[in-house]
């Protein structure tokens, strides 16, 4: 990481706002905080990219459909606006709930995501992709940046937000980036703080498979495929699987029996490691001809037009 750099932070949207009027390129990303190497991944891509890079915590109540989920979320203010002064970030964003959701708010339209809204993530957490939507478009029309930045790990999500963006027509550009993992493999989530030692390491068994499951993918149906994975998963007594699917890339259809597995799929888990579930924490893998993960085919999936 570079020396501290001079981080502009503003809780205000006005005060934001006046600061970026007249700004020729803006990069944005979104955050909850408890930031690492994957968020800053994402802001070291738009400094590249942008004469100014914008970064905002704000951890959504409207999203968590778990009271608990929300009261656990880690905070870690004081280290995040360290981590921004040295990766070199130019402003922080940090509203409040008020700042985002006044008092006198007015009802917020409810979007029609279609089959990737009620699937997988959408079954599971009832309102958590509307939570995402609405303050996913707030925090852009406070920002108003040329591109965004989100990483691949949140692979539903990405998909929920690129058509929150399609169906609000906004101006930006939306720029998705590789998963980051931890030496061991693991993927890099805030929500890792909340593992223990022992949950943490039988969670490998999440990433170990998916990458098998990817090495194994012409060589086996796909029933068994998906058998042996959870078959692999289930001798961990912490980890609680709640499902494992390969689904196309573009739309999350299921893939039928027999279906030609040459086309675009993705590979999707959401399990629990003791009291913490790792929903986003097993990132999406594509399913190529070669042996290697090629995201960049990924971003071109579910980049709009």
């Amino acid at each position: 990481m570079s020396k501290n750099h001079d981080l502009r932070l503003f809780k205000k949207i006005v005060d934001l706002q006046a600061y970026l009027k007249n700004n020729a390129s803006i990069g944005f990303v979104p955050t909850m905080g408890a930031l690492h190497e994957g968020h800053l991944s994402l802001i070291e891509r738009s400094k590249a990219e942008n004469t100014l890079t914008v970064c905002s915590i704000f951890v959504n109540p409207k999203q968590f459909n778990n009271a608990d989920d929300f009261t656990k979320y880690p905070i870690t203010i004081d280290k995040d606006i360290r981590l921004l002064e040295q990766i070199g970030c130019d402003v922080l964003f940090l509203p409040d709930v008020k700042e985002i959701y006044p008092p006198q708010d007015s009802p917020t339209e409810k979007l029609d995501f279609g089959f990737i809204g009620t699937t997988l993530e959408g079954a599971m957490r009832p309102g958590h992709f509307d939570g995402v939507a609405i303050v996913v478009e707030r925090l852009i029309r406070i920002v108003h940046p040329n591109k965004m930045y989100l990483g691949l790990k949140d692979y539903q999500q990405v998909l929920i937000i690129k058509k929150m963006v399609e169906l609000k027509a906004l101006a930006l550009e939306i720029i998705t980036c590789p998963t980051h993992r931890e030496s061991d493999g693991l993927a890099m989530s805030s929500r890792n703080a909340r593992l223990n030692s022992q949950t943490r390491e039988e969670a490998l068994i999440l990433s170990k498979v998916l990458f098998w499951m990817r090495d194994h993918i012409h060589e086996m149906s796909m029933e068994i495929l998906i058998e042996q994975a959870k078959q692999k998963i289930i001798q961990f007594p912490n980890i609680k699987l709640e499902y494992l699917e390969i689904r196309n890339a573009e739309n999350l259809h299921m893939i039928e029996p027999g279906q030609d597995m040459k086309l675009d799929c993705v590979i999707l888990i959401a399990a629990w490691a003791g009291d913490v579930r790792l929903y986003r924490q097993c990132a999406s893998i594509a399913l190529i001809e070669s042996n290697s993960v090629n995201e960049n085919h990924l971003n071109h999936i579910v980049h709009l037009s």
